[in-house]
């Protein structure tokens, strides 16, 4: 068979190294990949958001499977421009990907469904939001409507930060058009769990849990980035939880999108908040999660492809996907400066006897060498039978992987271990 996969970040290299497991593949070919992706993937010099030429390309070299895996083409119809061609395609089309490119349309289908989430407001311009925010309660949240390449959240603990916030969105446009319209949401609390999901629209079968660290700094301190390292599983997500969820919240999720006449088949992540009244959505995700899949796949015992291909055939079951029971760390390495002014074109090198998973996300080849090209830049990730020594042998393999500018978290992890140890 012959494979391709759109995007080219750390999270589309962990789906590659998964699909070339199967033995029916042939070829994988990366649209557009990353220099790091070279030994795993033919390397196509193709936009994720290209979706014409995505397309012509998938008719060319009689492309048997396609995952679209990043939101910007998936919301932009590329599934739906790919299976118009006869393509088969891993990804929800551009009707189901609303989900994530529309966080009005995701709250309004929660508020109609009674799926447990914040309460909030939606505005459309900044003069309501501002009058609104005179008497909101604070702490609270505001949030860009469209795709924000995961930064689009912004947490106000005071009313001044909050009205600099709309501002800041709606009439400075530092998220561009994604902030012509807003929601503003209610501050909750409690530990946060992601959990992405494989669906055919008919059933939804939960992957492993896992923990990401969004800010840039130890502590939970800094700028919030695109996430700074994972773990899985999640030890707050525990199984009355995981029941609870199932209930109230993954089922009628995909129930409540067949009933509005967008199915949804993909990947749908459910991002958490386990708060003192239960479980809440605080958003969605219409593909798989960066760095999450880079902990999630290396625990799937499963046949991934295998599975993609049962969900595009609306024929998944719950036994066609089994997970490890050990655990997992990814521990990703940063260029200095990220999320905001860095370098690169640095040399990345790694020592013979690295033996763990490495996923590139932002680098290119400089003729045969690989350089950083990116913030994140890789990701280094230990499997081992429990938290703690995954844990130990990411951070011993991070000593084993050398690019300069490099920074990243020493803590990742540490949260999920406290609660281990105190039985929480």
């Amino acid at each position: 068979m012959k494979i391709m996969v759109v995007g080219g970040g750390g999270r589309e290299h962990a789906i590659i190294k998964k699909i070339k497991e199967n033995k029916k593949v042939t070829e994988i070919f990366a649209l557009p990949g990353n220099g790091g992706m070279k030994d795993d993937a033919t390397l196509v010099n193709i936009g994720a958001k290209d979706i014409d030429n995505i397309v012509k390309f998938a008719v060319d070299k009689k492309i048997d499977f396609a995952v679209v895996a990043p939101d910007d083409p998936l919301v932009l119809g590329a599934v739906d421009a790919l299976n118009a061609v006869g393509v088969k395609c891993f990804g929800p089309k551009k009707d189901a990907a609303i989900i994530e490119g529309s966080k009005a349309f995701s709250k309004n289908l929660m508020k109609k469904y009674n799926i447990p989430t914040a309460a909030f407001e939606i505005f459309d311009n900044a003069e309501d939001a501002l009058n609104y925010l005179e008497t909101a309660p604070i702490p609270t949240v505001v949030k860009a409507d469209g795709l924000a390449l995961g930064k689009g959240v912004i947490i106000a603990m005071t009313r001044e930060e909050a009205v600099d916030a709309v501002k800041s969105i709606m009439e400075d446009k530092i998220f561009g058009e994604s902030g012509n319209n807003i929601v503003i949401e209610e501050f909750l609390t409690g530990p946060e769990v992601s959990v992405l999901s494989f669906t055919d629209g008919n059933i939804v079968v939960p992957m492993i849990s896992s923990m990401d660290h969004k800010r840039a700094l130890d502590n939970d301190e800094g700028l919030n980035t695109g996430g700074m390292g994972t773990i899985a599983p999640n030890p707050y997500y525990t199984e009355d939880i995981a029941k609870e969820c199932m209930e109230t919240i993954f089922i009628p999720t995909i129930n409540a999108m067949k009933s509005e006449g967008r199915t949804f088949k993909g990947c749908l992540y459910f991002g958490l908040m386990l708060t003192p009244n239960g479980p809440k959505v605080i958003e969605y995700n219409c593909r798989f999660g960066d760095p999450e899949t880079q902990v999630v796949l290396p625990l799937l015992e499963s046949d991934l492809l295998d599975i993609m291909i049962a969900v595009e055939n609306e024929s998944l079951t719950e036994d066609m996907v089994k997970f490890s029971d050990k655990s997992a760390c990814c521990v990703v390495m940063a260029s200095k400066g990220y999320p905001v002014k860095y370098e690169s074109g640095f040399k990345i090198t790694v020592d013979d006897d690295f033996k763990d998973n490495l996923f590139i996300a932002g680098a290119k080849l400089n003729g045969d060498e690989v350089v950083t090209a990116g913030g994140r830049v890789l990701g280094v990730v230990a499997v081992e039978n429990n938290l703690v020594t995954a844990i130990e042998k990411s951070y011993s393999s991070v000593k084993k992987v050398h690019f300069d500018n490099a920074f990243y978290r020493n803590d990742i992890g540490a949260k999920a271990l406290k609660v281990l140890k105190e039985g929480k």
